[in-house]
C-alpha cells in the first residue's frame, strides 16, 4: 500500500503542475514579467516557508545541523532550474501546453532520473536484478510516449500554424530545449538536499521530510526569476502594473497568480509525499512524476481544445502516446513493487 500511496501521491502532484498555468488565461492588463513574479513569489519562495514551519518538526535546530554544503549545493541548483523553469513558461507562449511539456518534460524525465546514481555510482548497483530492469524498461517507455507526445504536437503544430495566432515553432523549441536541460536540475537539487530532510526525519517530520529541502531549492529558483523578471521590468517601465492595471481587474489578476503558485507548489509538496514511499528504486520518482504530467497536461490541451482544429491522425497519434505513458507508469510500478519498499 506504502507504494501505491507513492504512485497516487505523484499523480496528484503531476496532476497539479498540469494545471497550474491555466489561471493566466484570465490575467488581464499585466505582462508576462508581472504575472511570473507574483505567481513565482507564492511557489517559490512564500508556501516552501510557511509549509516548513508548518510541518517540520523543531525547523530551527534541523537548519542549525544541516550540512552547509547540501544547503548551499541545493540552492544553486534551485537556481538553475529557475532558469528552467522560467524558459518553460516563455515557451508555452509560443507553442501551447502540449508541445511544450512534451519536449522539456521529455528531457527532463531521462536526465533527471538517470543522471543522479550515475554521478554518485549507484546506477549499475541500481538497475541489477529484476526490478532495476523494469524500471529501466518504465524509463524508456516513458521517453517514447513523451517522444510520441512530441510528435504529435509537431503535427498538431502543422494543423494550427495557420490559424493559431502567436504560435512559433521555430521560438518555442531552443526555449523547450533549455527548460528540458534545465528543469532537470530540481531533481539534483532535491537529492543535494536529502542531508537535510534526514535530519528532518530524526525530529519526526516523516513524510514531510522534504518539505525542508524546498527551502533551498525553491528559493534559488525564485532568486534566478526575482533577477530576469526586474530586468525585464526596468526594461519595460512595467513596475507599476503590480498598482494598477489600467483598467478593472487587479484583484482577479493577484487572485489568479495565487492559484497559480499554488498548483506550482503542489506539485513539489505531493512529489515529496511520493517520493518517500519508493523504496530502493525511489531515483525513479522523478520518472515516474514527470511522466505523469506529460500525461496530464496533454489532457489538459485537449480540454482547453488545443487540439479541436487538428486532423484525425493527429488526434490517433496523441492518443498512442498517451497509451504508452500509461504503460510506462504501470511498469515503474511493478519494477518498484518488485524492488521492495
Amino acid at each position: 500500500m506504502q507504494l501505491f500511496g507513492g504512485i497516487f501521491f505523484h499523480g496528484v502532484g503531476a496532476a497539479s503542475a498540469s494545471l497550474c498555468y491555466t489561471p493566466e488565461k484570465r490575467v488581464k492588463g499585466w505582462s508576462w514579467q508581472t504575472y511570473w513574479l507574483a505567481q513565482a513569489s507564492v511557489c517559490w519562495l512564500l508556501l516552501p516557508i510557511l509549509v516548513a514551519w508548518l510541518t517540520i518538526p523543531s525547523l530551527g535546530q534541523v537548519l542549525s545541523e544541516a550540512p552547509g554544503e547540501a544547503m548551499r549545493n541545493s540552492f544553486l541548483l534551485g537556481m538553475a532550474y529557475g532558469v528552467g523553469g522560467t524558459a518553460f513558461g516563455m515557451a508555452i507562449k509560443h507553442i501551447g501546453f502540449s508541445l511544450t511539456y512534451a519536449i522539456s518534460v521529455g528531457i527532463s524525465c531521462v536526465l533527471g532520473t538517470l543522471v543522479p546514481p550515475m554521478m554518485a555510482g549507484t546506477l549499475g548497483d541500481a538497475l541489477s536484478g529484476t526490478g532495476g530492469q523494469w524500471i529501466l524498461t518504465g524509463v524508456i517507455l516513458g521517453a517514447a510516449g513523451i517522444a510520441f507526445c512530441g510528435v504529435a504536437g509537431r503535427l498538431k503544430e502543422k494543423d494550427v500554424s495557420q490559424s493559431k495566432a502567436g504560435f512559433s515553432f521555430k521560438k518555442g523549441l531552443p526555449l523547450c530545449l533549455l527548460a528540458g536541460v534545465l528543469s532537470a536540475f530540481y531533481g539534483f537539487a532535491i537529492n543535494a538536499g536529502k542531508p537535510i530532510s534526514d535530519i528532518a526525519a530524526n525530529y519526526g517530520a516523516g513524510d514531510f521530510q522534504v518539505n525542508v529541502v524546498y527551502l533551498f531549492s525553491n528559493t534559488g529558483a525564485f532568486v534566478t526569476t526575482l533577477i530576469y523578471t526586474l530586468w525585464l521590468h526596468l526594461k519595460n517601465k512595467t513596475l507599476s502594473e503590480y498598482a494598477s492595471t489600467g483598467q478593472s481587474g487587479l484583484g482577479v489578476n493577484y487572485l489568479m497568480a495565487l492559484i497559480t503558485g499554488m498548483l506550482w507548489y503542489g506539485q513539489f509538496f505531493f512529489y515529496g509525499l511520493g517520493h518517500v514511499r519508493l523504496g530502493k528504486y525511489e531515483f525513479s520518482s522523478w520518472a515516474i512524476h514527470m511522466i505523469m504530467l506529460v500525461f496530464f497536461s496533454s489532457l489538459v490541451g485537449v480540454i482547453l481544445k488545443e487540439w479541436k482544429a487538428t486532423r484525425a491522425i493527429t488526434r490517433r497519434a496523441l492518443g498512442f502516446a498517451l497509451f504508452i505513458l500509461l504503460l510506462a507508469v504501470v511498469v515503474l510500478t511493478y519494477g518498484n513493487y518488485l524492488g521492495g519498499t
